[in-house]
């Protein structure tokens, strides 16, 4: 137990915490600073799509936590148990307590895997798999494929980096043609979302993608549980069950099982997941979160100027933030300047902070082993491309530049870079 009072308190040391300390420290080298956070090792988890395609090294994607943490901060290596924000306090599991002037909290976001019953029991097989908790599992599942359904699901949930589960279903396929099972196989994409993408023109190319490659698409269906002995994975169809023209994307027999018109069961010979995802359990009890509506349990804050919309002396980025824009390293990349700005005019002014964020994100989408497609967008679902690299190359098309950005400059520009506070 050591109780302790900083200036600054950062909960959490991914992407957000360590870009938000590092950006302070390169604007005021004397400010106290500690960092929360019991993890030993940092992910670049931008790479486990790569990862489970085997193209890229799992190694490659770790470093000691150490090695990333700003030397001038104070690292406190344990979990958050509770927060006190009128208090102006934290209390850790090992019972220390940490005050603090003015608190960013990034915690990220919890893979809440026993949310889906079934989930837990299919992933220790070798026919379900998911990148967002063991991407060299699923390397080891797609070599061990040998056709059948490949199915591909997205959770009801928010996640981080939504585009994912459907980057790792367009490299299986390639894989998939590459080791001869294509022609047995049935590449499916279940999604309870309405359409593969929600930004013009990024969804009309990766339309292009799925009728090249063949993919059957099912939207508003929900995946309500999985039984691993029997390789089913059960549905809820949320809506239009009796409109195939707006369930169905090149439809094909799966061999579903109908219990009644809204609820099916997909038999699967392999199976990717995004696990159901949600804040971390000490944030829902935090009192920094929405007590009710669409974005319970996720940070109040607002959405232009990251401060929280109770606590001024607080602000939060990142995948636990209540942001109408997806979870991604991009987004934080933008958001890390504002909380950085705001936080330290708010510091010297004690005045509400001017400096916007207007919702930037961007998804990599990688289509192929050597494509990619660079979907960057703002609030309301509005494209965002940086206007440099547009000028460049035509990001909204598959690109093997992009497939390069993708494989090594993002990877460099992260290491290097972003979690330097130099970008």
């Amino acid at each position: 137990m050591n109780n302790s009072h900083h200036q600054i308190v950062i909960i959490g040391a991914g992407t957000a915490g360590i870009t938000v300390a590092a950006q302070l420290f390169r604007k005021n080298k004397s400010l106290d600073i500690a960092i929360i956070d019991a993890a030993s090792k940092h992910y670049y988890q931008a790479a486990w799509t790569l990862v489970g395609a085997g193209a890229y090294s799992y190694r490659a994607t770790e470093r000691d936590m150490s090695d990333v943490m700003p030397k001038r901060a104070t690292w406190i290596k344990d979990y958050v148990e509770q927060m006190l924000p009128s208090d102006n306090k934290i209390i850790t599991r090992d019972g220390s307590v940490i005050t603090y002037d003015y608190l960013v909290v990034c915690p990220g976001i919890q893979m809440d895997i026993d949310a889906l019953p079934g989930l837990r029991e299919a992933l220790a097989t070798d026919k379900v798999c998911s990148n967002y908790t063991d991407p060299e599992h699923t390397w080891k599942v797609l070599q061990h494929f040998k056709g059948g359904n490949a199915i591909f699901t997205q959770p009801a949930t928010p996640i981080k980096c939504g585009g994912a589960p459907q980057k790792i279903m367009y490299l299986a396929e390639e894989y998939f043609q590459k080791n001869g099972v294509r022609a047995q196989t049935q590449v499916a994409f279940v999604t309870p979302g309405s359409v593969i993408f929600g930004t013009e023109p990024f969804k009309q190319e990766l339309m292009n993608v799925v009728n090249r490659k063949q993919i059957q698409l099912r939207f508003f269906h929900k995946i309500t549980r999985i039984d691993p002995d029997k390789q089913l994975a059960y549905f809820t169809i949320m809506a239009h069950a009796d409109e195939p023209e707006k369930l169905y994307h090149h439809k094909t027999d799966l061999g579903e099982q109908f219990s009644s018109p809204t609820e099916v069961a997909i038999p699967y010979d392999m199976m990717h997941l995004a696990p159901p995802q949600s804040a971390p359990d000490f944030i829902k009890r935090s009192g920094l979160v929405h007590e009710s509506g669409p974005d319970k349990d996720w940070i109040n804050v607002d959405i232009n100027t990251l401060q929280h919309n109770v606590y001024p002396n607080v602000f939060a980025l990142g995948d636990a933030a209540a942001l109408p824009t997806a979870k991604t390293g991009a987004a934080i990349r933008k958001q890390a300047p504002v909380v950085v700005e705001n936080l330290l005019y708010v510091m010297q002014h004690q005045q509400a902070p001017d400096k916007y964020y207007t919702g930037y994100s961007s998804c990599p989408l990688v289509t192929g082993y050597s494509k990619m497609l660079l979907a960057e967008f703002k609030y309301g679902n509005e494209r965002d491309s940086d206007p440099i690299i547009s000028r460049l190359v035509d990001t909204s098309k598959e690109q093997y530049s992009m497939w390069l950005l993708k494989k090594y400059g993002l990877p460099f520009m992260y290491w290097n870079l972003m979690l330097k506070g130099k970008a």
